[in-house]
């Protein structure tokens, strides 16, 4: 009689072991070493940042500077706490953070819902023009001209309604809607559902990780907007983080001693390179606490696209 019993989890792992070989080794220990060395190359120039962050700025010019700071120092934060535009600013982006990524999510999902429907009456027209849209940009100047005529120009508005449906997310949650079972909604249907209550309460449920990965990169964007805010507003009151800081690396060293409050301008130990260098830490280290807590989300949602074509 033969023997058909599956091998045990001990007799598995025997043979993974016999099968490396010492070229396996060596090979394995070459990515490791060189995803190693990638890793060093990505992170160090982030971590010499913030060294120089916390560093004298005077100091800092003479360099000799590589893993921590050699002469302690917050002065080129203080500076942000002494500035009451870095807090009009600070509130501004939070809030259009917070708004344009609720709003281009929803909006961006709802719009894709519909378009997912091959019945849509028209559905072929809409998707050409989204495409066109894709592909094809009026320009700068129509595009003011645009703003203008809506009355969005000098308002928070315009930080977040222009960007309520995102064209490329809106490709990738059709074909992501399109790969969910029909018989869901149609079975919500013959209950009595309406198109709005399926699409909040079953569709949008089932979507976490489409809807977390649009979130993601919609907020860093609005985060680091600047274009913006340097183009359509002219209210100090609506600047964002964002311009504040291209404002920063902007400016000469004339900007040390002629456009900050005296008492940021008696400062004399930090220098435009210092500051630029605790404006990055600044708007880069709230993205990085959050980060974490959609990875899996984002990761999920990175082949979400790639479902159906």
């Amino acid at each position: 009689m033969t023997n058909t019993s599956k091998p045990t989890t001990g007799t598995r792992k025997a043979r993974n072991k016999i099968r490396r070989t010492r070229e396996d080794w060596i090979l394995d220990t070459f990515i490791y070493i060189g995803a190693f060395l990638i890793f060093l190359m990505c992170f160090y120039p982030f971590y010499l940042a913030i060294v120089l962050a916390f560093n004298d700025g005077q100091d800092a010019l003479r360099g000799g500077i590589f893993f921590w700071p050699r002469v302690f120092t917050t002065e080129n934060f203080a500076m942000f706490t002494l500035d009451p535009r870095w807090f009009i600013a600070l509130r501004v982006t939070v809030a259009r953070t917070v708004i344009g990524t609720i709003l281009t999510t929803v909006f961006t999902c709802f719009v894709a819902y519909g378009l997912s429907d091959k019945t849509l009456v028209g559905r072929k027209v809409y998707m050409t023009m989204v495409i066109i849209a894709m592909y094809f940009s009026g320009g700068l100047i129509p595009y003011y001209a645009l703003l203008r005529a809506l009355g969005l120009l000098n308002t928070f508005q315009v930080f977040v309604i222009p960007g309520m449906f995102s064209i490329f997310f809106g490709l990738v949650s059709i074909s992501f809607f399109q790969g969910i079972a029909q018989e869901l909604p149609e079975s919500a249907r013959i209950d009595g559902a309406g198109e709005m209550t399926i699409f909040f309460r079953i569709i949008l449920p089932i979507s976490k990780p489409l809807m977390a990965t649009i979130a993601i990169f919609t907020a860093v964007g609005h985060w680091n907007a600047w274009f913006d805010a340097a183009f359509f507003v002219h209210d100090r009151n609506l600047r964002t983080l964002g311009y504040q800081l291209m404002a920063v690396i902007n400016q000469s060293v004339a900007f040390m001693t002629g456009d900050l409050p005296p008492e940021v301008a008696a400062m004399v130990n930090i220098t435009p390179m210092s500051v630029q260098l605790a404006a990055m830490i600044i708007a880069v280290a709230p993205i990085l606490v959050i980060y974490p807590f959609f990875q899996r989300y984002f990761i999920s949602g990175l082949s979400l696209g790639a479902v159906k074509g």
